[in-house]
């Protein structure tokens, strides 16, 4: 826990001004996102809850904190530590977060944590993006100022991909048809890999 890809200062800051239910409620989520039971934590669903609730704060800075509480439980997770030692390294590197944030942090960790440190791949636990929706579809270009054989015909894909923080992120591509037929083949073998995992 020495060191995470967040400015702590600036996030504790942020913490502060978030009453305890609604800071466990934020905890919560982020547990579930980890163990896979949702594809995001809903930052601006949440923004939009606590301004409700009279709590001034923007999407980015909830990001920011769903950031790292993440980074907090998964580090927890992989080094398999006990709501005590969570409790013991939180308070020697994050010095400044306030008291009832550390007694949440504790308590969710207490209740939920051990799912997360019994899960097999624990030790491979990374916040990485969780895809939402995929779409394709058949097309043939008919017009073209840089291709010179038309009529071809042509896979879009489009993909979106949620990251922790819920923020959601949308690529689109072209590939030709036997492209395509490659891709499939291929997704289709990870898809029979991960059904025998």
């Amino acid at each position: 826990m020495a060191s995470g890809p967040w400015d702590f200062s600036n996030t504790t800051d942020i913490i502060r001004g978030i009453p305890q239910d609604l800071f466990a409620e934020l905890c919560e989520q982020i547990i579930q996102y980890l163990q896979c039971q949702v594809p995001a934590v809903n930052t601006i669903e949440l923004c939009q809850r606590f301004q409700a609730a009279g709590i001034e704060i923007v999407a980015s800075d909830l990001a920011k904190v769903v950031n790292a509480i993440s980074f907090i439980f998964s580090t927890a997770a992989k080094n398999k530590l006990s709501s005590e030692d969570l409790s013991t390294r939180l308070g020697h590197t994050v010095s400044a977060l306030p008291k009832q944030a550390l007694q949440v942090i504790r308590h969710i960790w207490n209740e939920q944590g051990r799912s997360l440190t019994e899960a097999e791949n624990a030790k491979n636990m990374v916040a990485a993006g969780q895809l939402v929706d995929f779409q394709w579809k058949l097309g043939v270009a008919v017009s073209s100022d840089s291709c010179k054989s038309l009529k071809s015909p042509y896979v879009t894909m489009t993909v979106k991909v949620a990251d922790a923080s819920g923020h959601i992120t949308s690529k689109t591509f072209e590939m030709t048809v036997p492209q395509f037929q490659n891709f499939y083949s291929q997704f289709k073998e990870m898809a029979s890999v991960l059904e025998t995992v």
